[in-house]
């Protein structure tokens, strides 16, 4: 049986987008990440081709294109969300130390974890792994939270998107540090992003300049073409591309902001909006499309039955013991005590896996097991969820116990002269 043959290919893709809608609506109703639906459907996807096909299919070059694609459509779909407000500013500023503070802390600790507890480990390449399993997965949060109050909605699409871009910064900065000459230091690293910020915006200025004249209607395909080879070009660069997605993102979002006082007459505001408003909605079509076939391949891609083993067991439980620690003395200092659900809403995803198939083959550690990967996943994913409908049932019940007490209290008043005689 041919599997994939070009009809067989179309409906698999077809049923797939379309399972992937219908578990986007049993999350909003179960809150269970529909991420996690699909890896499973991934896994049963797995054993169905190992049952009917003879040949191994190499899924690991499509999932690294997936991925990345993924993260820009992911990171510029969060961006479009964000606006900058002067009152925003402190939002905006905590949010980014918590996720810096969150990330560094957290792969400190689960390094030393892995150096310990994997034989030849080294320090160095502890650090490697342990990055990848600190970053936070804004493709899981994003739609997870959309249920929150604006404040505590607003404050984890900060930290998701600070957490991916300052991670996947971390990590390539210690990959330069495995070849000493080739290695900038924190000087010349502090100057990519410098020189990085000032690229984006100078792109991103002449792309919406240039875009607003552009009289076609078929030009945002154009515009993801641009930023994707942008992307592309930054990384031959070594420069940390996703700032430019980032920086594009908060641009055309807040226009106003960008072209005030004298730049202001070089915008068309309505066409530039019309642009945003377009290019909103594509990317997040573009977004569900991408991370749907990327959890699903990974799913095919996995070995669960690492998942059985012991020592991936006890150091995956360990690692996710110390990231709600570490999380929890974080969010007590920054925020207070208000700390619920945001506490446990701290899943890894989409950059945890990217980022550990990145790793050069000189920091690979063979006795380091994948399945750590996968339990870390699932295991924070399902912490997640479990804190999701925890908080959900306790919204309801606080509104139930307000509405009786509002019943409740409410006196009994005598008909005034005025009702008696309308009787």
């Amino acid at each position: 049986m041919e599997i994939l043959s070009s009809y067989n290919l179309i409906i698999e893709v077809s049923v797939i987008i379309i399972l992937s809608f219908v578990f986007n609506g049993i999350s909003k109703k179960t809150n269970i990440p529909s991420v996690l639906m699909l890896i499973v459907l991934g896994v049963g996807l797995q054993y169905a081709l190992n049952y009917f096909s003879e040949g191994k299919i190499n899924f690991f070059p499509i999932l690294e294109v997936l991925g990345i694609v993924g993260l820009i459509m992911i990171v510029l779909e969060a961006a479009l969300e964000l606006e900058l407000k002067r009152e925003k500013l402190v939002p905006i500023l905590k949010s980014m130390a918590i996720a810096l503070i969150g990330l560094i802390a957290s792969a400190w600790v689960a390094a030393i974890i892995l150096y310990e507890l994997i034989p030849e480990m080294t320090m160095q390449s502890a650090w490697l792994y342990a990055t990848p399993l600190s970053i936070l997965s804004s493709a899981i949060i994003i739609p997870s939270v959309s249920a929150l109050n604006d404040k505590k909605k607003e404050f984890h699409i900060y930290e998701s998107t600070f957490s991916d871009i300052m991670g996947i910064m971390m990590f390539y900065f210690l990959i330069g540090k495995l070849n000493p000459s080739e290695d900038s230091g924190v000087i010349g690293f502090t100057g990519n992003i410098l020189l990085t910020i000032v690229i984006s915006l100078v792109a991103s200025y002449a792309i919406i300049l240039i875009f607003q004249k552009i009289k076609s209607q078929a030009k945002l395909f154009l515009l993801i073409a641009v930023l994707l080879l942008l992307y592309a070009l930054g990384k031959k660069m070594h420069l940390s591309s996703l700032i430019i997605i980032l920086i594009f993102g908060l641009v055309i979002a807040n226009m106003k902001v960008f072209f005030a006082g004298k730049l202001s007459k070089f915008l068309e505001f309505k066409k530039a909006h019309q642009i945003y408003h377009e290019l909103h909605i594509i990317t997040l079509e573009t977004a569900f499309v991408v991370r749907t076939f990327f959890f699903v391949i990974f799913g095919l891609t996995i070995a669960v039955g690492s998942l059985f083993n012991v020592d991936v067991a006890l150091i995956s439980t360990l690692i996710i013991l110390s990231i709600y620690a570490i999380r929890f003395v974080i969010l007590r200092l920054f925020i207070g005590t208000d700390i619920l659900p945001q506490l446990f809403i701290a899943p890894r995803g989409l950059i945890t896996v990217l980022l550990f198939y990145a790793i050069p083959k000189e920091a690979e550690i063979a006795s380091f097991e994948p399945g750590i990967l996968l339990f870390v996943i699932i295991g924070t994913s399902l912490i997640m969820t479990g804190a999701m409908i925890y908080d959900k049932k306790r919204n309801a019940k606080s509104t139930d116990i307000a509405n009786s007490k509002k019943v409740g209290t409410t006196k009994w008043k005598a008909p005034s002269i005025d009702d008696i005689a309308e009787l």
